[in-house]
């Protein structure tokens, strides 16, 4: 979708609600405070969660309306908003403690592409936590979007997780009101020594 698709449906009614992903929270709740960027926050309820804790956060989106929401909650001014194209936005290498990935659905090359560059952000030990629908939603019959080609699988974030120490690499369930849902997780950090060293 378009930014101003996006745009649209922000403007009709607030999208997700308040409170981060669950799963988010409790990989993330324990971390000690540092730079974070939240790629595609929408309307930024993991940036301004993040910023609550402590945490020094950079929100990019490329839906103002969006960001223009979570501008809008209490604490906002702890979190620098960007409205800008994650596709070319860039943030200074070995500047962040973590990048979120938070349902951000492309098409390849561009996907791999950003994480890639994401990856680069990171201070070595630095973390990387991507979540989104995984392509075994088609076949399980659950909502959310229907393309194959941005969906997640543990095969397609491979490349990526090639360049991390990776914690977690799988597909896992999260409950929604409509049943249970598929969701693809990547969960590490940067190692030492430059990014794409690695194999």
């Amino acid at each position: 979708m378009r930014a101003e698709d996006w745009d649209a449906r922000y403007a009709e009614r607030q999208q997700w609600s308040a409170e981060p992903n669950a799963l988010v929270a409790e990989l993330l709740r324990d971390l000690p405070p540092g730079t974070a960027v939240d790629l595609a926050a929408g309307e930024g309820r993991h940036a301004l969660w993040l910023a609550g804790r402590g945490w020094r956060v950079t929100a990019v989106d490329f839906s103002a309306t969006g960001l223009a929401r979570g501008e809008a909650q209490p604490g906002a001014d702890r979190v620098t908003w960007v409205t800008a194209d994650v596709t070319a936005w860039d943030a200074a290498p070995a500047s962040a403690d973590l990048v979120l990935v938070a349902y951000l659905h492309l098409p390849d090359p561009p996907m791999t592409d950003v994480l890639r560059r994401a990856v680069g952000w990171l201070r070595p030990g630095g973390r990387l936590l991507l979540l989104g629908h995984d392509l075994g939603n088609l076949t399980a019959g659950v909502g959310g979007p229907q393309d194959p080609g941005i969906l997640h699988s543990t095969g397609r974030l491979a490349p990526v997780a090639g360049l991390l120490d990776v914690d977690r690499l799988e597909q896992v369930t999260r409950e929604t009101p409509a049943g249970a849902a598929l969701d693809t997780l990547l969960w590490g950090r940067r190692p030492a020594g430059p990014v794409g060293a690695r194999r």
